[in-house]
């Protein structure tokens, strides 16, 4: 990896940072403006600007009193093509996977037309266990979004604690 990289990822992993790129994404701002919805102080922001800068994703200015910064998005197409090797094999290994679910899937079909014939053709069967496995995917589902929110919700809270030891 290059340093120009390294460096890009590392102002990335901070979500405080994310979250001012995705503002600054909108369009140029103020400091003052950029900082706002952080509880933070402006030394604090401007900390954070300085690895941004850094890495190459920002460009603060100068303009009087105003100082606008505004994102500058070439270091993230650094970032993409090294992601895209592994987009790459993600994509085969779930092609992979959804050619073994599909041949699973199959097998299942044949083996529940063998027991639909041997039950002289009971379907109910077989579409109240396609109703279950569906059912039970829904539910797996909920229970993952559930999980993935509490996740992100604890994140916030410690982000919170996190910016309020620092003052």
């Amino acid at each position: 990896m290059s340093r120009n990289l390294d460096a890009t990822f590392a102002a990335l992993a901070d979500p405080t940072r994310r979250a001012m790129l995705a503002r600054l994404a909108e369009g140029e701002v103020s400091v003052t403006d950029l900082a706002a919805p952080f509880d933070m102080s402006l030394a604090a922001v401007s900390k954070h600007l300085k690895v941004l800068e850094r890495a190459g994703l920002i460009i603060r200015g100068r303009e009087a009193q105003w100082r606008p910064c505004r994102l500058d998005a070439r270091p993230l197409q650094e970032v993409a093509t090294y992601l895209e090797r592994y987009r790459r094999f993600w994509e085969d290994s779930f092609d992979r996977l959804d050619d073994y679910l599909k041949t699973l899937q199959q097998q299942d079909g044949r083996q529940d037309e063998t027991h639909e014939r041997t039950k002289d053709g009971d379907h109910e069967r077989s579409h109240e266990r396609t109703k279950d496995r569906s059912k039970h995917r829904r539910s797996n589902e909920r229970r993952d979004d559930r999980r993935s929110n509490e996740r992100r919700d604890d994140r916030r809270s410690n982000e919170r604690r996190s910016h309020e030891r620092k003052k």
